[in-house]
């Protein structure tokens, strides 16, 4: 029978662990430096993370838009305001729900597959017979995977925001007239150029924490091929859990930002 852990030792044991995945997301973050550069692995994983996971992240980004904007529309009819239904979808995706629910998509996609392939490597020894055969795992397993998500999930991310942007003008249209030009003068005119930098910073961190996440999970599988499942489910919690963490400190600093200005 399971041992119930106290609530002193389950923060301990949650402070232990973030410590681990700090000290790993410093070795990662070191390999980013060191010759040699794996640039084949890393359009390898660039093309299976990015470019595999466009389909799934239009369809997301369509949907987001026509839902929101039809379940918007009748509120802002109600006080004669539905002409600022572009610009409120517009700056609510770019700033906000864009990034994060891409994030959280790639979490459960991209992070979940990672911890699992690497998992499998760990249980079946891939690993070590890399260390042996002279090739460090930690940059050519780790490092290209962490690089390839912090680098492909900003772009996903703006892939997204313009087919919810699309997703919004077809849901416009569902109910009235109304021109492109027209739509994009009032979707974009609010929209400032300072917007979208906090949004797209974070946007890397994401990604960064999405790969990490997913390595590190992978990395401490060793119980045999059950704790490969384990590993994947257990990514998917921890980096959602970071994302919301992540874009909560960001929203703060992004707030005190824009009172500074």
């Amino acid at each position: 029978m399971l041992k119930r852990r106290t609530p002193w030792q389950q923060l301990e044991a949650f402070f232990l662990e973030a410590g681990k995945i700090a000290s790993f997301a410093f070795a990662t973050f070191n390999q980013f430096f060191k010759r040699p550069f794996e640039h084949k692995e890393l359009l390898r994983q660039s093309y299976y993370i990015g470019y595999k996971s466009i389909p799934l992240i239009s369809v997301t980004g369509f949907i987001i838009g026509l839902v929101l904007t039809l379940q918007s529309r009748p509120v802002l009819l109600d006080f004669g305001a539905e002409s600022l239904l572009p610009s409120m979808v517009s700056i609510s995706i770019f700033r906000e729900i864009g990034p994060v629910i891409t994030a959280l998509i790639c979490a459960g996609r991209i992070s979940s597959g990672i911890g699992a392939e690497i998992g499998a490597m760990k249980v079946t020894e891939q690993i070590d017979a890399m260390e042996v055969s002279g090739t460090n795992p930690m940059k050519f397993v780790v490092a290209t995977r962490v690089m390839a998500t912090t680098l492909m999930v900003p772009l996903l991310v703006f892939i997204a925001d313009a087919l919810a942007m699309t997703g919004t003008y077809f849901a416009l249209i569902l109910k009235g007239n109304l021109s492109v030009p027209l739509f994009i003068d009032l979707a974009f005119s609010p929209v400032e150029f300072i917007d979208l930098i906090p949004a797209t910073i974070k946007s890397f961190f994401f990604g960064y924490i999405v790969g990490l996440i997913g390595c590190y999970k992978g990395y401490q599988t060793h119980f045999g091929t059950e704790s490969v499942g384990m590993a994947a489910n257990s990514a998917v919690v921890s980096a959602s859990f970071a994302i919301f963490i992540i874009d909560l400190i960001a929203v703060q600093i992004t707030d005190l930002f824009y009172s500074i200005m």
